[in-house]
């Protein structure tokens, strides 16, 4: 029989690693969520360094509202980008636009805050009553591979450097020891960045041009009534989302988090963060589904590595240059390693189907996965997405015949 490389989950990082270790673990939290975070302030015209230092802060916030017994990074929220440009554009364009965008964010983030309070004021029960393993492992499996065209889509820029750096994490995750083998993802960084400079894949120029030192550029959001009805909607679909993530990372990490710390304070906190982020010219936060990949790959479960991510997701705000610097590494390098990390999210739905003995003898549970994972995939053919395929599921469970799985 094979030998097994199992690696004991770390819990407490004060006990189990050096603080230089710890810190290169919070390190490599904040590489995994970097692409991602400043890629929606690009997409939207808001500012990058706001999105970095609003994340970091958010983050720490979220923590401290959760008790700080939840690893979560809260980065920049793909959901809000097709509202906050319609939005902008309705406001009149420009800065100005943004700004009564951003507005509406602010709102969508006080329902959240409005949901938290119903929830802890009827109790977490009712609502994990509609979730189910039937209906949580194959959204825990939609949240992963609905991000595959976008890890696919990095690599493709350059497969040789993508397979470079998802051959490096594979082969650390797999063959390392010590504590390489916690840092795969780190490695493949590394590794993949200096396969990249070598064969000349790397433009130096942005780093050249960028400053040491610059405050991040917050602009106050604007509030009107017809463009807060425009983005403030969203929630709804986010709220479902916000479950399904927190769903996902209790079973990746083997914990509960809706019963303690409570859905109602991680629904508070990822509020109080959009809300916070999005008051001072920032993007919409989530739950990253990205570095909720690197805590199954490392079983590196302790919440401080995220603070550590958080408090560098602040630096790199305030500090261009070193921002340029993370700026430059390919998009392929990065889209190879998220195909490992991606991946390891809907794995993780697999196993909570399996380790829950769902019975797919029975139609019910056959049609109900399908469903969720048919309308979850749908992308932009299906409106709603994830939201729309657990909303779905969830009345399928309560009205086919048959007990809960």
């Amino acid at each position: 029989m094979a030998e097994t490389n199992y690696i004991e989950p770390i819990r407490d990082a004060r006990k189990q690693l050096s603080v230089g270790k710890t810190i290169l673990l919070g390190l490599q939290h904040t590489f995994t969520m970097f692409g991602s975070t400043v890629l929606v302030p690009l997409l939207t015209g808001t500012s990058v360094s706001v999105a970095l230092t609003m994340a970091g802060i958010c983050t720490l916030l979220f923590h401290f509202i959760t008790k700080f017994k939840m690893p979560v990074f809260l980065g920049s929220s793909f959901a809000f980008i097709g509202p906050t440009l319609a939005a902008a554009a309705a406001a009149g364009g420009g800065p100005e636009g943004l700004a009564y965008a951003c507005g509406g964010i602010v709102a969508a983030g006080i329902i959240y805050a409005i949901v938290a309070f119903l929830i802890y004021q009827y109790g977490v029960e009712k609502v994990v009553s509609f979730f189910p393993p039937i209906i949580t492992g194959p959204i825990i499996m939609v949240i992963g591979l609905t991000l595959a065209p976008t890890a696919t889509s990095m690599a493709a820029e350059n497969w040789f450097l993508a397979i470079v750096a998802f051959l490096v994490v594979v082969a650390v995750n797999i063959y390392a020891r010590g504590f390489l083998q916690i840092v795969p993802v780190l490695c493949g960084l590394v590794v993949g960045y200096i396969v990249a400079v070598i064969t000349g894949n790397v433009d130096f120029t942005p780093i050249a041009e960028a400053a040491w030192f610059g405050l991040p550029d917050f602009q106050l959001a604007k509030f009107d009534i017809k463009i807060i009805a425009m983005v403030a909607p969203v929630a709804v679909a986010t709220i479902v989302e916000h479950i399904g993530d927190v769903i996902a990372i209790g079973a990746t990490v083997e914990d509960d988090f809706l019963e303690e710390p409570g859905l109602h304070r991680t629904m508070l906190g990822d509020g109080i963060g959009t809300a916070l982020s999005a008051m001072v010219g920032g993007p919409a936060n989530t739950t990253y589904s990205e570095n909720t990949g690197v805590l199954a790959l490392t079983r590196v479960w302790d919440p401080l590595v995220m603070r550590i991510a958080a408090i560098f997701a602040i630096i790199l705000g305030g500090v261009p240059k070193i921002a340029a610097l993370v700026s430059t590494i390919p998009g392929s390098v990065i889209g190879g390693m998220s195909i490992v990390l991606f991946g390891m999210i809907a794995a993780v739905g697999v196993r909570t189907l399996v380790e829950n003995q769902v019975d797919f003898k029975q139609p019910r549970n056959l049609l109900i996965a399908a469903t969720i994972l048919v309308l979850g995939l749908g992308g932009e053919v299906v409106p709603g997405g994830m939201a729309l395929a657990a909303v779905i599921g969830i009345i399928m469970n309560k009205i086919l015949p048959g007990a809960d799985s």
